[in-house]
């Protein structure tokens, strides 16, 4: 029987990290199927969707020990169930004068849809024009059935004056 585990991964940034998960991974009879790693704030941060026998993830719990001895601390879960795949999926873009509070004010109206993020990205970088900070978001976003593309849009008008961004969707 085929298992899936998520590996959660945090510590300082060097080069030879991702390779380490792989070989862990590899080690372990695992197949690397997604993942999210990064550069953040100095660190190295991510998470990596690995499928697996079930009866190998002691081996692959072994392995990433042997990678957290190194300075990368490594946690392994169990996965989810995958989301159905029938729903509205759209990719949201905004981009605005940074400011505190954007992402606290987009996600508020999200979740009041109950909009599900499937993925979220934001940076801020300097304007060309000021060198002000500018703040980019971009999510990929699942819909309820009960919510359409119109109302979602609608409910990011709403919002979009007063967080001063603008914003795009598409399919």
């Amino acid at each position: 029987m085929r298992s899936r585990v998520i590996l959660s991964v945090l510590g300082s940034d060097r080069p030879g990290l991702t390779q380490a998960m792989a070989e862990a991974v590899y080690a372990s009879g695992g197949n690397w199927l997604e993942s999210h790693l990064s550069h953040l704030g100095g660190k190295y941060v991510g998470a990596v969707l690995v499928e697996l026998d079930a009866g190998a993830v002691p081996d692959l719990e072994r392995a990433v020990a042997a990678v957290d001895a190194v300075g990368l601390h490594v946690s392994v879960v169990p996965a989810g169930e995958a989301a159905p795949g029938d729903r509205v999926s759209l990719l949201l873009e905004l981009v605005g004068q940074d400011r505190p509070g954007i992402v606290r004010e987009v996600t508020t109206v999200l979740s009041g849809l109950q909009v599900n993020i499937e993925d979220f990205e934001t940076e801020t970088q300097p304007g060309s024009w000021s060198g002000e900070p500018i703040f980019k978001a971009t999510a990929r976003l699942t819909l309820p059935d009960a919510v359409s593309t119109e109302q979602l849009r609608a409910a990011l008008e709403a919002i979009s004056g007063e967080i001063m961004v603008d914003f795009t969707i598409s399919a």
